[in-house]
């Protein structure tokens, strides 16, 4: 994994609250341009994973931020919750800033929430960037990527959940950024803000091993989505996300797609000046009806 820059610096501005679908979620909006942007967390993280690409993003658009439920700043409720309430709550956070129609970005387990609102309700929707989504359900059946896949939820996702379980939100942590999501000796490279955050989440990303509806969507849905969709992925990702991407690509009729050289699973943190550049550069040549000037 390429070095990660920890001295971006966040925004000053304070986080404001709204009640939606029964829980209290912690949002910022930055900025005063006149198109909505709303960036999606994947699991572990906050609103915070964003910091280093939202000064870019903010002379062009009015940026939203958040803590989905049960991270953070956000209220964290008891029982087993759902995918489809985050995609509950983002369709409500975009009613009630008046943000539709916005871009939606979603990375990781964001990018599998953007997706489902892409399915259920496009209206909201300008259109969508999705960076490496865990939707294992596309991986054709007896594939070697299958099978890799499997031989994961098996071993180094079966460990994390148990050290969850055990109260050991430190080790787990660790072992899902090594052994999972960014490779060998990540951890230690993470900024120390970003260690706490992933500790201090644990206990959601068990909630969502736990959701037997994670890693699905409706194919039939997602292909009646007919807006600008870019599909991402880092050369130096785990090559399981790459025939996800592939079935993604069929089923969206305007899917483009694009490789971050370096990168891996979170490129917004480890590149985010070529971030910005590949988002803001796809937006512009969108049928979206904005003009936006792509900057390097």
């Amino acid at each position: 994994m390429a070095g990660i820059n920890g001295g971006a610096v966040a925004s000053a501005e304070p986080m404001e609250f709204v009640r939606v679908n029964g829980v209290r979620i912690a949002y910022k909006s930055t900025g005063d341009g006149p198109v909505p942007l709303v960036l999606v967390h994947g699991s572990w993280g906050s609103h915070h994973n964003w910091d280093p690409v939202v000064p870019g993003l903010v002379p062009h658009f009015r940026v939203v931020t958040y803590d989905r439920r049960g991270h953070s700043s956000s209220e964290r409720l008891s029982g087993q919750g759902s995918f489809d309430e985050d995609v509950a709550d983002l369709a409500a956070l975009i009613e009630h800033l008046r943000a539709a129609p916005a871009w939606v970005v979603g990375n990781s387990a964001g990018a599998v929430i953007t997706l489902h609102l892409a399915a259920a309700r496009p209206e909201l929707l300008r259109g969508i960037v999705v960076h490496e989504p865990p939707l294992w359900s596309l991986l054709p059946q007896g594939s070697p990527e299958a099978a890799a896949y499997e031989a994961v939820e098996r071993g180094p996702l079966a460990e994390v959940a148990r050290r969850i379980s055990a109260g050991d939100h430190s080790g787990a942590a660790e072992l899902f950024v090594d052994a999972v999501a960014l490779g060998p000796g990540s951890w230690v490279r993470l900024p120390e803000g970003m260690r706490r955050t992933f500790i201090e989440n644990a206990p959601t990303f068990l909630d969502e091993e736990n959701d037997p509806d994670a890693r699905t969507i409706d194919e039939a849905a997602l292909a009646r989505y007919h807006g600008p969709v870019l599909l991402t992925s880092g050369d130096r990702s785990p090559p399981v996300f790459r025939p996800v991407l592939t079935r993604l690509a069929e089923l969206l009729p305007k899917a483009e797609r694009v490789v971050y050289a370096g990168a891996g699973h979170i490129p917004h943190v480890t590149h985010p000046e070529a971030f910005v550049h590949k988002v803001m550069a796809f937006m512009s040549r969108s049928n979206s009806g904005t003009r936006l000037e792509a900057r390097r």
